[in-house]
């Protein structure tokens, strides 16, 4: 048996022999755009849009007219008329009274819509989906049309009755703007309550009529429970609404009307007294930030 000898020959950079394929280099990967990139383009767009306006009118909020520089002296004026105090107060009230009429009425016209069987139901689920779109000074021009002085209800008072005017002229009284502001924001109320009202289980409800507890007992135990975060999320967005509004309180012509957003319009379209408008501008935006940052964390735990 003859043993096979293999022999390398040494060259003069180390032995050679069966060649060694060296390991092929690992592709690149092209190289991720920073997240801080893209964030660039809305940043910009919003900064033009929306801070550098909002920091206008904080620095004329802090300009007097008579020159000098920076001061604060336009805000202890604002804060120290009696207009501006009244215009905060009549704000707060109508806001916080539309807030609850509308809490009251939205929750029992959600409670019929989800759970009162009727012909139509659905399509007026619907139509509250809808009525969101509408412009609030579309549903104040509706009341006038039927509350206003030559409105339909007092036209048919006087073909009635012979008389020369009608009795219906709360329209352009603090009442007829709280009206017009509980109707048109109800359905703000709604539509979170609709959506809660659906993922309810009906079993709870048959539970409780089958243990013999009537409506009204199954309503405030079963029901409203369950509503609270949707309540709270809709009253929270309305709140912030109606502390804003301006179309319903012009178009009502409430003219002993006063609320901020009507004080502001006052100061710098009518009086041309800019620097007034700014610090009432910049005191509406604190309030109407602090209570949307209190709807978001509403919302956030009533998963709206």
């Amino acid at each position: 048996m003859t043993a096979t000898t293999v022999t390398t020959t040494a060259g003069p950079t180390g032995p050679t022999g069966p060649t060694a394929t060296a390991p092929a280099p690992a592709p690149t990967r092209p190289r991720s755009v920073p997240a801080w990139v893209w964030a660039l383009p809305p940043v910009a767009v919003l900064a033009l849009a929306f801070l550098y306006p909002l920091a206008l009118v904080v620095q004329q909020s802090v300009t007097p007219d008579d020159g000098g520089g920076l001061s604060l002296v336009p805000y202890a004026d604002v804060f120290a008329s009696e207009v501006f105090r009244d215009a905060l107060t009549t704000t707060v009230w109508l806001a916080v009274g539309s807030t609850v009429g509308c809490l009251v009425l939205g929750f029992v016209l959600a409670l019929v819509i989800a759970f009162v069987p009727f012909p139509g139901g659905k399509a007026v689920a619907r139509f509250v989906d809808v009525f969101l779109s509408f412009p609030s000074f579309l549903i104040t021009l509706a009341l006038l049309f039927v509350y206003g002085s030559v409105g339909m209800a007092n036209g048919l008072w006087t073909d009635v009755t012979g008389a020369a005017d009608g009795p219906f002229h709360f329209l352009t009284t603090p009442w007829g703007v709280l009206l017009a502001e509980i109707t048109y924001f109800t359905p703000f109320v709604m539509r979170p309550l609709l959506a809660a009202f659906s993922q309810l289980d009906t079993g709870q409800l048959e539970v409780a009529s089958s243990l013999g507890a009537g409506p009204l007992r199954v309503i405030r135990q079963v029901i409203l429970p369950e509503a609270l975060p949707a309540l709270a999320a809709g009253g929270s967005l309305v709140l912030v609404m109606c502390l804003n509004e301006f179309g319903i309180v012009l178009f009502t012509g409430a003219k002993d009307v006063t609320t901020l957003p009507m004080l502001v319009y006052s100061k710098a379209i009518l009086e041309s007294d800019y620097p007034a408008a700014c610090v009432v501008a910049v005191v509406n935006i604190a309030i109407s930030v602090g209570l949307y940052s209190l709807y978001r964390v509403v919302s956030r735990r009533a998963g709206a």
